[in-house]
């Protein structure tokens, strides 16, 4: 999947600055730890860590088209339909060195310029470097699930697959203000806000032109609002042949490639249409599913709003279905509170975690896939697109004029334990979640005349798509990156996407449940058992002792006077969480008080590792 980072200046000559750009682009050495390369010109110096997927001899990194007066590249992701591409280029009379999807791009743009973008399905970010022009494009995919972050500078711009990659340049301070501390605890993640003052992130479907006289941006895609003239049975007959060729083209790549299975309908699709499209093609070897599970968890488990039953013995029930080779991943308290498991997923993300022991057992389950594989494919986006959340079959929530994740935020106490410890006043989180929202519901693409359940509901969706999903793919890429794991995503195609999010709402929810069409569409393929399953997110571990560990964190870090977390609450403040009794925080997830408290050890961490400068 690999990792990019690059500084352009037009006022400076960069032909000695292949110190910087190595420095820069070293950050990135776990999204890419097979090979590395610096490029250098006048006025760009481009760098990449490569991570071998396809071509593993060939796509070498940055590439050029030909000499330095040619077009270069530096790129990560994958083209899934690079060889209809490739051959379509052909025809027009390219000659290709290589058989890598990198140099499919590069040859794309030298045939149809910056709109080709649009003829892409895949998930990517790059920057291409053109010296004829002197410009530079920076490019995402439709559903932002490459990351890929710049910062405009007085005669040029950085970038990079990640912060860190921009961090490392001498130029650039790491500061967050009260913008930024408003964007980092709201639960909102605002399309294009990096946090760090001065950084962002391309949005989605964008190209970022950058040339002598400033920056342009430009989409070649977004959603729209039109008439679903299907009906029922041909819908889900539609999105049945969709899936099966979405994950047949995610599944080409030169290693071994498997999937992350936690026995919910989305995952479990994935991974029965995997396993079929490897039969398809004569493979007998068993797809690898990976499951991730806490030991003692089926004991003691309790059942909440949010998570029903414990996932393992339904993906067990799914692997013994399909024929996959199933392994699960068992954690313990020592595992995810281990403090080089901290700081790395810490060092992950750039900012201090969100969804608390959720990222640390991610973490661990993609280290351990990384042994045995080097690709997964995952179910995120699914609850987005089809309505599998408790959000969307919540009256409360469904009628909040505010982003409906904030109801479950309410109702388990991460809203109130903000406000416990002064942040959800302080920073005016309460204004800024009002604005972000009215920004949002904006955007919203509607058919005319549309009104009532349905349009409300369109809204729900087109607000779980580009905000919350895109939480959830960026925390899924920048953890699986740390290990050099590369998760693929096959409910991100937008051919999907835009056909599902244009079904009427009646016919996703047509028989009073969640994600009903997915459901119907997997009938037959998948376990009653899992079909007929209520929605469970991420696993979070419900063992007492582990809140225990976490108050001793908080206690270690209200012992030192001097603490860099007093610069957004007080000592007493906090104390306000502690005092409430052993057990108060048993369930995690990022809606809950325990996951503020991990929030608030984490961000002490991380404005010493990061030297972040507070500015309030």
């Amino acid at each position: 999947m690999c990792g990019l980072a690059g500084w352009v200046s037009y006022g400076r000559d960069l032909t000695e600055a292949a110190d910087v750009a190595e420095a820069m682009t070293q950050t990135m050495t776990c999204r890419g730890p097979d090979d590395g390369g610096v490029w250098t010109s006048p006025h760009a110096v481009l760098g990449h860590r490569r991570l071998a997927v396809i071509d593993l001899e060939g796509g070498r990194q940055p590439m050029a088209a030909g000499d330095q007066s040619q077009p270069v590249i530096t790129y990560t992701g994958e083209v899934y339909n690079f060889t209809e591409l490739r051959a379509e280029l052909e025809s027009l009379g390219h000659a290709f060195r290589t058989t890598s999807d990198t140099e499919v791009v590069l040859r794309a743009y030298l045939e149809w310029g910056a709109s080709f973008a649009e003829r892409l399905n895949g998930i990517y970010a790059f920057a291409v470097w053109d010296p004829r022009t002197e410009e530079l494009l920076l490019i995402r995919d439709r559903m932002g699930v490459k990351p890929l972050y710049y910062f405009p500078t007085a005669d040029g711009v950085l970038f990079g697959s990640e912060p860190k990659a921009i961090l490392a340049h001498d130029e650039v301070d790491a500061v967050v203000d009260a913008e930024g501390l408003r964007e980092m605890f709201s639960i909102v993640k605002t399309p294009g806000h990096a946090v760090f003052q001065g950084m962002r992130e391309v949005l989605p479907a964008t190209v970022v032109r950058f040339t002598r006289d400033g920056h342009t941006t430009d989409t070649y895609w977004q959603l729209t609002a039109r008439e679903h003239t299907d009906d029922l049975p041909a819908t889900v007959a539609r999105v049945r042949e969709l899936l099966e060729d979405i994950v047949d083209r995610q599944l080409v790549a030169d290693v071994t490639v498997g999937t992350l299975l936690s026995g919910g309908l989305d995952s479990s699709a994935v991974t029965a249409l995997a396993a079929a499209a490897r039969a398809r093609r004569g493979v007998t070897e068993p797809i690898r599913a990976f499951s991730v599970d806490f030991a003692g968890h089926e004991q003691r488990f309790e059942a909440n709003v949010q998570w029903e039953d414990p996932d393992t013995p339904f993906a067990v029930e799914v692997a013994e279905r399909v024929g996959a080779e199933h392994i699960i991943v068992t954690l313990d308290n020592d595992d995810i509170l281990d403090p080089q498991v901290r700081g790395a997923v810490l060092r992950a993300q750039d900012l201090p975690v969100s969804t608390g022991d959720m990222e640390y057992s991610l973490y661990l389950l993609c280290r351990a896939l990384k042994e045995r594989m080097t690709v997964a494919l995952s179910g995120e986006a699914a609850d987005e697109l089809f309505g599998g959340y408790t959000w969307f079959h919540d009256r409360e929530a469904v009628e909040l004029d505010s982003f409906p994740w904030h109801h479950p935020f309410e109702k388990a106490g991460g809203i109130g334990a903000l406000r416990e410890v002064g942040l959800w006043d302080r920073l005016g989180l309460g204004d800024y979640v009002k604005r972000r929202y009215t920004e949002a519901l904006e955007e919203v693409p509607r058919l005319p005349g549309e009104t009532g359940h349905e349009a409300r509901m369109r809204e729900l969706t087109y607000l779980n798509i580009t905000r919350w999903e895109n939480f959830l793919l960026d925390r899924k890429d920048r953890v699986s990156m740390a290990v050099s794991l590369e998760v693929r995503v096959p409910f991100t195609d937008h051919r999907l996407v835009e056909y599902v999010y244009n079904t009427p709402w009646a016919m996703k929810n047509f028989d009073g449940r969640e994600k009903s069409l997915l459901r119907e569409a997997m009938r037959g393929v998948l376990p009653d058992s899992v079909l007929d399953r209520k929605k469970n997110p991420y696993p979070s571990t419900q063992d007492g002792s582990y809140e225990t560990a976490l108050r001793g964190l908080v206690e270690d870090v209200l012992a030192d006077g001097d603490a860099p977390v007093f610069a957004i609450v007080t000592e007493q403040e906090v104390r306000r969480l502690l005092d409430r009794p052993a057990g108060s925080y048993a369930v995690g997830g990022p809606w809950s008080a325990r996951a503020v408290l991990e929030r608030l050890v984490e961000f002490n961490t991380w404005v010493t590792a990061y030297d972040v400068r507070v500015e309030l």
